[in-house]
């Protein structure tokens, strides 16, 4: 069923809230079995468990997105490269809760072009429209520094972190720009 408790002893559901308590905001400290790829909260949090050399992968954040209108007033949405869907469902990368004017499935979607250094907003399936600074999104449009997004009755301030001034590398400094 995937629940998780946090320090304060709220329970709530992983996949819906991932680390971050619904309630009082905390995020989790977990210890993860990564040969099974699964999330393991442990009794004795000193206790040690061994990983076998195994490595977990991070998709690094590229930028966010942060309400500052609507039902979910003040949380942060991360942005990752590529396409990340916006919409109310589980399964969507940014689901915006309690605003039953998103469209579950796709009202929109952002995309990080790292070859460009270029986020855009981009329209979804959904008859709902998004707006940038006002103007409705047909096709992609750009999204600098402190554009608002407008998605139903929510409103966004778009952050970007990667873009003009730093991008991820592979990992290896050798390669740095």
């Amino acid at each position: 069923m995937g629940l998780n408790r946090c320090k304060n002893g709220h329970m709530f559901s992983a996949r819906k809230y991932g680390d971050t308590c619904p309630y009082c905001n905390t995020n989790l400290e977990l210890n993860t079995n990564l040969m099974n790829n699964k999330r393991l909260m442990l009794d004795d949090p000193d206790k040690t468990v061994s990983v076998s050399g195994v490595t977990d992968t991070v998709d690094p954040v590229t930028g966010w997105l942060v309400c500052i209108e609507g039902p979910q007033y003040g949380k942060d949405f991360k942005i990752h490269a590529g396409k990340n869907f916006i919409g109310r469902a589980d399964n969507m990368h940014i689901q915006i809760l309690e605003d039953n004017t998103v469209s579950r499935i796709n009202h929109a979607a952002i995309s990080y072009d790292g070859k460009n250094r270029q986020t855009y907003l981009l329209p979804g399936d959904s008859s709902g429209l998004a707006y940038v600074n006002g103007e409705a999104v047909y096709t992609p449009v750009a999204l600098e520094a402190f554009s608002i997004v407008e998605i139903g009755k929510s409103k966004f301030i778009f952050m970007p972190l990667c873009g003009e001034h730093f991008e991820w590398n592979d990992g290896n400094p050798a390669t740095e720009q």
